[in-house]
């Protein structure tokens, strides 16, 4: 199979999944799917109005304006067939249209930071800080994992083999919220180098505000990188072991190339299609992974608006989130089976 087939056929089985993970989000809601859509029909028709001056004075008293917008209401929620059951096929559609284009409504309680209470925009304000704050620790991780992972894997048995491997089964063994309380007493505190909550205090329309951000994120990117770099470098290193032992690495050696070319070029390259999966992986699962330490640092992303909307059961706010998360984990896994089909073309020809 050619890798333009490859690629045609995962996206075509990625994008049956989510429409799968749509179909079956609804089947869960059911019938709140009904307030969600006729409030955010309420809301449009009563933004509509507030945004036609003079239509308000026309009416004769209060009474009869309220009975227009009730009637408009009504009416837009006639035409749209909301006043069918929801598992009726033209709501399921209707249903699945309006997420699938990223029309989640509107939220129950929450606001975004400039006051909207569409769900798009409060998504939209909030999933930069969360991409921002773990894929930079992604990054980080991946990197000291795959240079200390190589580096062990050359070594076995070694000092530097022992305090990865060990460093790996400590850092694994404490939960993220612990190391970021601990952190956070240290540095916060005791030493006043960061500051304990990771929201910036100015506003976001501040020249200085993206400088506050980046300041803010260090004690949290600390530390999940103190929590991730060591099993990274325990899995790269188990991975270069195996490669290590082929004989085209032998064959390598007995033609005299450089130890350190053989190990960061050949015997890496042919270690990256599992290393490629999870990156990926990781990835994706550290943004769906974020609620616990966004709620600990207080950083203002996907993490803390998941936990605040299912602390008040704002479920546009829920479904919203895990769409989009769910798409984000798509999306990572679609990139992981291109480098996998890429760099192992057997991958994509037993297809």
């Amino acid at each position: 199979m050619s890798l333009k087939r490859y690629v045609a056929s995962r996206v075509a089985t990625l994008f049956g999944v989510l429409m799968v993970t749509l179909l079956l989000t609804i089947a869960l809601v059911g019938s709140n799917m009904d307030i969600i859509l006729k409030q955010g029909v309420a809301v449009q028709v009563r933004e509509e109005i507030a945004h036609t001056p003079g239509l308000a004075a026309s009416f004769e008293s209060v009474e009869d304006f309220e009975m227009y917008v009730s009637d408009t209401i009504q009416r837009r929620i006639l035409e749209l067939g909301l006043d069918e059951p929801w598992y009726s096929p033209q709501r399921l559609g209707l249903s699945m249209y309006k997420i699938l284009v990223l029309d989640f409504g509107y939220a129950t309680f929450l606001t975004s930071d400039s006051g909207s209470a569409a769900v798009g925009d409060i998504i939209a304000e909030k999933l930069p800080r969360t991409i921002l704050l773990f894929t930079t620790a992604t990054i980080i991780i991946s990197l000291i994992g795959i240079f200390l992972g190589a580096l062990s894997g050359s070594r076995v048995g070694s000092v530097v083999d022992r305090i990865t491997s060990s460093f790996a089964v400590v850092s694994s063994s404490f939960p993220v919220w612990w190391v970021g309380m601990l952190l956070i007493v240290l540095f916060a505190f005791v030493w006043e180098i960061f500051p304990a909550r990771a929201t910036p205090t100015i506003p976001a329309d501040d020249p200085g505000y993206v400088g506050a951000l980046l300041y803010h994120m260090t004690l949290p990117l600390i530390t999940i990188v103190l929590i991730g770099f060591g099993a990274w470098a325990y899995l790269v290193r188990n991975f270069m072991v195996g490669v290590l032992q082929d004989d085209f690495i032998f064959a390598k050696r007995t033609m005299g190339i450089p130890r350190r070319r053989v190990i960061y070029k050949h015997a890496l390259k042919n270690a990256a299609p599992p290393i490629v999966t999870i990156l990926a992986l990781s990835l994706s699962g550290s943004l769906g992974g974020a609620i616990i330490t966004e709620a600990v640092f207080d950083w203002p992303g996907m993490g803390r608006l998941y936990f605040e909307a299912i602390t008040v059961m704002d479920l546009p706010v829920i479904i919203g989130s895990t769409y989009v998360l769910t798409a984000f984990f798509l999306i990572s896994i679609f990139v992981a089976d291109i480098l996998y089909g890429y760099f192992d073309p057997r991958v994509r020809t037993a297809q």
